[in-house]
């Protein structure tokens, strides 16, 4: 009998998910750039699952990349990442060897933050992976309905605000 109650929530489980009503939700702007975000995290994710790099370590090893010698504060100021998250974040990095912390002489407080070479050359992956992704996502609603989605997304920001991560908390 569990197996027939398994069955039966499975069945039930496919077909809430295809019939249930969702109000207005897909109506609205910011449900709608959330599950966006999901669905391009989730592609992000398959295309990058052989090198372990998550969305968030990419985009902290581009800004080191792109500014070698930037303090963690400012990373984290730049990304929208709180502190405490930002040193996980490091730590992970360090332990694989692709990003250092080096002591800033003007303030003993701080880090520079800079790739390592091994971080250098996962950055050159990083980046041709990235093209090709981007590329498979204009795919679906042309490269001027990417550019238009981009310029709508900063007009967005500009608007309301960067945000940063766990303010829906």
């Amino acid at each position: 009998m569990a197996n027939g109650k398994a069955a039966k929530a499975t069945e039930s489980d496919v077909r809430t998910a295809e019939k249930l009503d969702l109000g207005e939700l897909p109506l609205l702007s910011g449900y709608m750039l959330r599950r966006a975000q999901f669905a391009a995290f989730n592609d992000f994710l398959r295309f990058f699952e052989d090198l372990d790099v998550r969305p968030v370590q990419y985009a902290v090893l581009t800004v080191i990349d792109r500014n070698p010698g930037l303090k963690q504060s400012q990373v984290s100021e730049a990304l929208g990442i709180k502190r405490a998250n930002l040193v996980a974040i490091l730590d992970a990095l360090e332990r694989r060897q692709l990003a250092r912390r080096e002591a800033v002489a003007t303030d003993r407080r701080s880090y520079a933050l800079r790739l390592t070479d091994k971080g250098s050359a996962l950055m050159k992956e990083l980046r041709a992976r990235s093209e090709a992704h981007e590329k498979r996502l204009a795919s679906t609603i042309g490269e001027s309905g990417r550019q238009q989605l981009l310029k709508l997304l900063h007009g967005v920001i500009e608007a309301v605000g960067p945000g940063s991560e766990g303010e829906e908390e």
